[in-house]
């Protein structure tokens, strides 16, 4: 990983809007919300203070484990919205005392032992990529204090099995280390999160996380064959199979889990032959209504693109993407065959509907690279204006498509940017039925804007399609409002509070692919049948007598 990693906010801090970029930003966000708006000052790792560790650990825990400030403080939280607002004020009382980097399962179960037998709390760190209060805990009542374990030592792909098309590989994996070890076998895993830069596989499966397939293979669910998970009580271990019968599925346990039933340490993952053939188009539509029941044909069309994505016009506004309207941006790939018929009943179906597409862009060049090309663009909104003389048809469709790529990527960047402008930012998503979304959106829409109206004076809310299935929509909205300073959390808790009411209220789930973590749990409580709620508490208190990984997070903490 280039650069040195922000303590405060997202990534690495070479990467940061800075200078002229943060200026043209600050212009543009104050034009958009119509309020004055200035860069604020950056925090200063050495004005940081932290407590003094509150345990000590036996020497042979000593050996992989650190008190280092900067390792405690880079561990301290994820990366939502109030965790970046926090440590931008540099507020890091939820520090963990020790941070411990194992190497073996040994030194996992080690540790088990002294914080059962210590009260001490336990955090399952990933890449620390949490948006839900996933990663985070503040020792109080029976714990003494917090432990973090960061899985980043074991991070190697450690067999591939080519004829069954898998690979058996450690959860501390980042994203571009695991794309790299795959490649010389021609082999990819083809999941790429927003966070795919900074996250790792043990995240993904905990998470359940969302990749980069639109359609089919939406999730790290669709890829896990087989799942190794060491909890305190034991070694959860599933067999390698294409599928089986034999009751619950312990997989389905371990997905999800969140570092609360166990320590995911390895996982035999589905991978596939690196697309050589891909295809992309986007088209416009005057009503967001007609975009939205093209998607809906296209997810129970069979035709699986890839790339399947709704923007709403504000969406596509903030991304600079389109000329106005809705924007529906296609895509299919394929390691085994040109996909232009596919590409063309796509647009045949979008035209039907009232589309005006672009004309498709076609390439036979592998699409894949183990360090992708949006890794070094810079944050959307900072961009220079585009030329005022189009380019041609296909030209223009392949820059859509790019500018939707760097935007994706970008975007946690250019939430920490709009942080430090004083901006109050975020994301949320759900999924629901093709039936129930006309009125969910309707309701997120009129909370999420009467909330911000009544918190922040009004502001800005977006909505796209991350994923789409025969039966439903996954929407994921975006709010940007002005902020005012020393209040941004307040702010922010008004407007997911309304947002969160209005999802349960509509139908839609608390979380598609975010986690449940501590933020979402209120209302997973309630989305979750009571009788179901008491069973998965009961498996944590099996894998977990004590109660010590991840107090608070997925399941309430005794």
């Amino acid at each position: 990983m280039a650069g040195v990693r922000s303590f405060w906010g997202w990534g690495v801090e070479e990467r940061h809007a800075e200078g002229d970029a943060l200026r043209k930003l600050a212009e543009r966000l104050a034009s958009t919300l119509g309020a004055k708006v200035s860069p604020r000052p950056l925090p200063s790792l050495d004005a940081i203070e932290l407590a003094e560790p509150r345990f000590s650990p036996p020497v042979e825990l000593r050996a992989f484990g650190t008190t280092d400030k900067r390792e405690r403080v880079l561990h301290a939280r994820g990366k939502s919205y109030p965790d970046q607002v926090r440590g931008f004020r540099g507020d890091f009382a939820s520090a963990p005392d020790w941070v411990f980097s194992p190497t073996t399962e040994e030194q996992i179960s080690l540790l088990f032992r002294f914080c059962a037998a210590e009260s001490v709390a336990l955090v399952p760190y990933g890449g620390g990529t949490s948006v839900v209060g996933g990663v985070e805990h503040v020792a109080q009542g029976r714990f003494r204090g917090t432990a973090c374990v960061d899985m980043s030592r074991m991070d190697r792909v450690l067999e591939v099995d080519v004829a069954s098309r898998a690979a058996r590989v450690q959860a501390g994996a980042m994203g571009p280390g695991l794309a790299a070890q795959l490649a010389p076998h021609g082999l990819t895993l083809r999941h790429f999160p927003q966070s795919f830069e900074f996250s790792t596989v043990g995240g993904w499966i905990a998470t359940r996380a969302g990749g980069h397939y639109a359609t089919l293979h939406t999730r790290i669910d669709d890829f896990v064959e087989a799942v190794r998970m060491v909890s305190p009580a034991g070694v959860v271990e599933t067999r390698r199979l294409p599928a089986s019968g034999a009751g619950p599925t312990a997989e389905a346990v371990v997905l999800g889990s969140e570092g609360a039933l166990g320590i995911i340490t390895e996982a035999w993952l589905r991978v596939q032959a690196r697309p050589k053939w891909r295809s992309s188009a986007s088209v416009t539509f005057s009503k967001l209504e007609d975009a939205v029941l093209t998607a809906q044909a296209l997810a129970q069309s069979d035709l699986y693109p890839s790339n399947c994505r709704v923007l709403d016009p504000a969406e596509a506004m903030l991304h600079k993407v389109g000329d106005g309207g809705a924007v529906l941006l296609l895509a299919f790939e394929s390691a085994d065959h040109p996909v232009e018929p596919w590409m063309e009943r796509a647009l045949s179906i979008a035209s039907d509907a009232g589309g005006r597409e672009e004309e498709p862009t076609y390439t036979t060049d592998p699409v894949y690279s183990v360090r992708p090309a949006h890794l070094t663009s810079r944050p959307p909104l900072s961009q220079p204006p585009r030329s005022s003389s189009a380019p041609p048809a296909s030209s223009r469709d392949a820059e859509l498509a790019a500018t939707w790529k760097e935007a994706f990527f970008e975007a946690p960047y250019l939430q920490s940017a709009l942080v430090r402008l004083g901006a109050v930012c975020d994301t949320f998503e759900t999924a629901c039925t093709w039936q129930a979304f006309p009125a969910l959106h309707a309701a997120i829409t009129e909370a999420v804007q009467g909330a911000m109206q009544r918190v922040c004076g009004g502001g800005v809310l977006s909505m796209r399609f991350t994923h789409v299935y025969p039966d439903g929509p996954a929407p994921y909205y975006t709010f940007i409002a002005p902020g005012r300073e020393g209040a941004e959390i307040e702010q922010w808790e008004a407007i997911k509070s309304a947002a969160s009411e209005a999802i349960l209220s509509a139908g839609g789930t608390i979380t598609h692919h975010h986690a449940v973590g501590r933020t979402h749990l209120p209302w997973a409580d309630k989305e979750r049948s009571p009788l179901f709620g008491r069973a998965l508490a009961a498996v944590k208190s099996e894998l977990d007598p004590s109660g010590i990984l991840n107090p608070g997070c997925l399941v309430r903490a005794k």
